[in-house]
């Protein structure tokens, strides 16, 4: 929903948000249901109220537990029955520098601020640990604003005994022991409040009259930063950029002005202006966000523009360049397709609002987020937060270069008679083990990513895999895929549990990088192996129809499943019985041992 998009208007969002909320529930799109504890050190009702629209919009259905007022240590720490029923998928400690306790005074000593810094760090940690403990989900926890009155001025930051610097160290550790912790995530709030404005952020009014650690207007700007970080939690962040050139990339129409006369480069203040704008787009590709580039060009003009000693994006920095006189929403689609990605996954950057309008109009889904004054641009989409980073592995720094692997390999087909042949040529070999911990952040991503080959779309955090890992009577494999073109890492996961002698599928997926080149035969062999050393006769599969599954809706039958049952909605079940004599059906993949 537009609305919704950032920038947006934070005043319309408080005051329309039941209508916003009618015109979500109303749209025919298929959300993934969350279940959301916010344990409050503070009221927390407006809150949950805005943050359940953006998370709508984002794809996510919340159902939320709210604690009482004030009552997060109790909540997390003490046995609760009506929390541990709820059973949350996503558990948000909402906390502000008000719920610090043990603040210095000008009369403490060394000795006393850290023994102060210490019994705060301990008091939190013991909240993080027993929600971890208990409920085996990820956990979000507030760092603090910094306090608006400073007893010592100037120095409230640097002697021991000011609030400003004992907020500040206790920012720092715990940055640094979330940062060591999987599954325990930083909501910045200290970051979050300098941008507003730290006065207009705590205004105390609103706590006095309310109990709100913010003023009601903060409220938007907060609940969407907050959804960024669940958004990425569950999977539902954008996966790569695509942009225009003239008056985007740099300024002018090369076109008409000639490499010449574009704007960019140290030379001018807007060029300097454009280059800092490249720069920071060029950094994305280092977090696994990809470029593109479609533009109303002649494709010379553009490669020229890009080649320009002065520009510091140069065309092997994107993935694809769609130069020409087509309508930008045709090529975004045939930039998706290539890429082997759903249009929706991208972003549209481009000065023209006519432009945007037409894409987004076209292709529901993709964002194209309003650009103004060039100034702004990198701020716009870096406040959208459409990438937010929770974990950062090996595979999202190589997924440029996984990508553009991918690219050479399509584009080789073309030299075999047969596609068998082609397959041949790509000497793949594959490796297929039970989950292990190294492995998880990676296969919870997956799980929480894959949309188009995934049977059930069933969606795990890290968290809830570890401990299924450990249940002896769940089946678990992910399915690792190199070729002479690189390395494509974990591609396909599944997962099932056993009852008697069958097991049925929890879950199957796999990466659309790899479709088709069958990695699902040799993923069908390694389960057929598992399930014999386990003792099972047969295997039990279901598919649960989405909007985006339809390309799977046959698969099981293509591996040899029976079909037990097929619901008027799509859903189906199917059913295979393990012969003593199984036939591979992997035809071209060595499976390392």
């Amino acid at each position: 929903m537009k609305a919704l998009e950032y920038p947006f208007d934070a005043s319309y969002v408080r005051m329309k948000k039941r209508s916003i909320k009618r015109e979500l529930l109303a749209e025919n799109t298929q959300r993934i249901p969350k279940k959301i504890a916010v344990l409050g050190g503070s009221t927390t009702a407006e809150i949950i109220d805005v943050l359940e629209l953006f998370l709508l919009n984002a794809g996510i259905e919340p159902s939320f537990y709210e604690s009482e007022y004030g009552q997060f240590y109790e909540d997390a720490v003490f046995p609760n029955e009506k929390l541990s029923a709820f059973a949350p998928d996503l558990i948000y400690v909402h906390t502000s520098c008000r719920n610090v306790k043990n603040l210095p005074t000008a009369g403490d000593d060394e000795a006393t601020v850290e023994e102060k810094l210490s019994d705060e760090m301990q008091r939190f940690q013991t909240v993080w640990d027993s929600l971890r403990e208990k409920y085996h989900c990820p956990v979000i926890q507030n760092n603090f604003e910094l306090p608006s009155l400073r007893l010592f001025g100037n120095q409230d930051g640097v002697f021991l005994q000011g609030e400003t610097a004992f907020v500040r160290e206790l920012n720092r550790r715990f940055a640094e022991h979330i940062r060591k912790t999987e599954g325990l995530y930083l909501h910045d709030l200290e970051y979050l409040s300098a941008r507003y404005g730290l006065d207009a952020f705590s205004d105390p009014f609103y706590w006095h009259m309310y109990k709100y650690c913010m003023s009601l207007q903060a409220i938007p700007e907060f609940a969407y930063s907050l959804s960024c970080i669940i958004k990425s939690i569950f999977g539902k962040n954008k996966k790569g950029l695509v942009l225009d050139l003239d008056n985007t990339l740099w300024g002018g129409v090369i076109g008409d002005d000639g490499v010449g006369g574009i704007e960019l480069g140290q030379e001018t203040s807007m060029g300097q202006v454009y280059a800092e704008f490249q720069s920071y787009l060029k950094r994305q590709k280092q977090i696994g966000v990809f470029l593109t580039v479609d533009s109303k060009n002649e494709e010379e003009n553009a490669l020229a523009g890009l080649n320009a000693p002065y520009s510091i994006l140069k065309p092997e920095d994107f993935l694809m360049i769609k130069a020409n006189w087509e309508p930008k929403d045709r090529n975004l689609q045939e930039i998706a397709n290539a890429i082997g990605v759903l249009p929706e996954s991208l972003v549209f950057v481009d000065d023209n609002p006519a432009e945007r309008a037409i894409v987004t109009d076209q292709l529901p889904g993709v964002l194209a987020p309003e650009l103004e004054k060039v100034e702004h641009f990198a701020r716009t989409i870096d406040h959208a937060g459409y990438f937010e980073v929770t974990t950062l592995s090996e595979d999202d720094k190589k997924r440029n270069e996984m990508y553009r692997e991918n690219l050479q390999r399509a584009a080789s087909i073309s030299k075999f008679a047969t596609y068998e042949e082609y397959l041949t040529s790509l000497e793949m070999t594959a490796q297929i083990r039970p989950f292990s911990e190294e492995y998880l952040a990676r296969i919870a991503q997956l799980t929480n990513k894959s949309n188009q080959f995934n049977m059930t779309t069933r969606r795990y955090t890290q968290e809830a895999l570890a401990a299924l890992a450990l249940d002896p009577s769940v089946l678990t494999l992910y399915g690792a895929l190199k070729d002479r073109f690189g390395d494509n890492g974990i591609v396909s996961v599944l997962m099932g549990h056993a009852e008697e002698n069958t097991l049925h599928l929890d879950l199957w997926l796999m990466s659309c990088r790899v479709l088709k080149r069958d990695m699902e035969c040799a993923m069908m062999d390694a389960l057929v192996e598992e399930c014999k050393k386990c003792g099972l006769s047969g295997i039990h599969g279901y598919y649960y129809k989405t909007e985006k599954n339809g390309m799977v809706k046959d698969f099981f039958a293509e591996r040899g499943f029976a079909l037990l049952k097929r619901e008027e909605n799509g859903d189906s079940e199917w059913f295979f019985e393990i012969p003593k004599e199984y036939n591979k059906q992997n035809r071209v993949i060595e499976v390392l041992s």
